[in-house]
């Protein structure tokens, strides 16, 4: 039984109702809101968090639900199962809540005559372009346990890039949030104790880098609710501008250029595209319509914009390598390896090797990234702890000075 959230409304009184039932599917949620004698207006499905943010957190579709479902759905049709049989196998067996609410409303659809690819369309945030593309030409070409299963394979290949990727940025991320948060604690506790040990004595003079952080620190600590909301607003101000289209650009600009990180994402954005690309052509997806689903795949706006430039070039008769060739946002074996699989009419394997050398390529660079950034780190923090243990020890030699020239005399 899944939760079904209502709103209808009451004949007799003319009234909106918006209230809860549970059922199997929407369309028995539906008779039974019938049945109460009101007229549904909108029917939607609630995961087990509701409307809680935390809830909808908990239940998110993770790649790897995805990947088996993908790779049931295949299994069970390839043995010769029905549609909704199989589906109604592969959500008896879904342990993720948010999950089961979406294959419970794709077998309804199915149900009511819709094609598979139109009801998994529905769900756009779980299903992208080209997973329904996939679905979509499988279906026409009779081979949807194929198309599933390239599908998986696919979501496999992306899932172990990006893990990888951000398992290279992991390390970095957790010496930063180290380092700020030894900071942290040696101006808001450390220093103002020192500043106290320091007042008691007379005639000791602080060194310009104690006095800095001393400052630092009573400002931190007088006003930290301050720094606080300041820090929030400039991170959610960030976020937000990072989402509209000219900080996009930005963000995704500096992704591409900026060191050490622009040749891994280009390399990534690289085997991303020959991957899919793959996968669509090899599945029988022409190639116009290949091109315009890939630049939504990508996940950058300047390769985007660069392919849907190439898309008007194969409109116009020209070939795929030629329309990539010199553009600065596809790095230059691309459009090399594409001609070579143009001219031999093999372009399915030259794409699939593309990728394949991209995917290594990207392996090398997180092991080179790798291998520059832990030094760098480890000057930098090594910079910071000798700067705060100066402004803590400092004054101290120097009143050791003062004492040891008062005793000459």
């Amino acid at each position: 039984m899944l939760t079904y959230q209502y709103t209808a409304r009451d004949p007799s009184t003319g009234k909106k109702v918006t209230a809860n039932v549970q059922a199997d599917n929407e369309a028995a949620a539906a008779k039974l809101i019938q049945k109460e004698g009101l007229a549904p207006i909108e029917v939607k499905a609630l995961t087990d968090g509701g409307n809680n943010p935390l809830g909808r957190f908990l239940n998110k579709v993770r790649t790897k639900d995805k990947i088996i479902f993908s790779r049931q759905m295949s299994t069970l049709i390839n043995a010769g199962l029905p549609l909704v049989q199989s589906l109604r196998n592969v959500e008896s067996q879904t342990q993720n809540k948010a999950f089961k609410v979406i294959i419970n409303d794709i077998i309804s659809n199915v149900e009511s005559g819709k094609a598979f690819s139109e009801a998994l369309s529905k769900h756009p945030k779980v299903f992208n372009a080209v997973y329904i593309s996939l679905i979509a030409s499988g279906e026409v070409s009779g081979t949807l346990d194929k198309a599933l299963e390239r599908i998986a394979n696919q979501q496999e290949k992306d899932a172990e890039v990006i893990s990888k990727v951000r398992g290279a940025m992991a390390y970095p991320a957790v010496v930063i949030l180290v380092m700020v948060a030894v900071i942290g604690f040696m101006i808001i506790v450390v220093m103002p104790q020192v500043e106290v040990i320091y007042n008691d004595l007379p005639g000791a003079t602080l060194p310009l880098v104690t006095k800095i952080f001393l400052a630092i620190s009573r400002f931190a600590v007088r006003f930290w609710w301050v720094i606080l909301i300041v820090l929030i607003f400039i991170g959610f101000a960030i976020s937000r501008y990072a989402r509209t289209g000219p900080g996009k650009e930005i963000v995704d600009r500096l992704k591409m250029t900026a060191w050490p990180i622009g040749p891994l994402f280009m390399k990534l954005y690289m085997a991303r595209f020959a991957r899919t690309g793959t996968t669509l052509v090899a599945s029988g997806v022409p190639l116009i319509q290949m091109l315009e689903i890939v630049s939504r795949a990508i996940n950058n706006v300047h390769i985007e914009r660069s392919l849907k430039k190439a898309t008007e070039k194969v409109k116009g008769g020209k070939s795929l390598s030629g329309s990539l060739e010199g553009d600065p946002n596809f790095l230059p074996l691309v459009p090399n390896m594409l001609k070579i699989g143009e001219e031999s009419g093999s372009l399915e394997d030259m794409l699939a090797k593309t990728a394949d050398y991209y995917e290594k390529e990207v392996d090398n660079q997180i092991r080179t990234i790798s291998t520059i950034i832990e030094p760098v780190l480890m000057v930098v923090l090594g910079i910071v702890a000798f700067t705060i243990v100066a402004a803590v020890l400092l004054p101290i030699y120097g009143l050791a000075g003062q004492n040891l020239g008062g005793a000459s005399f």
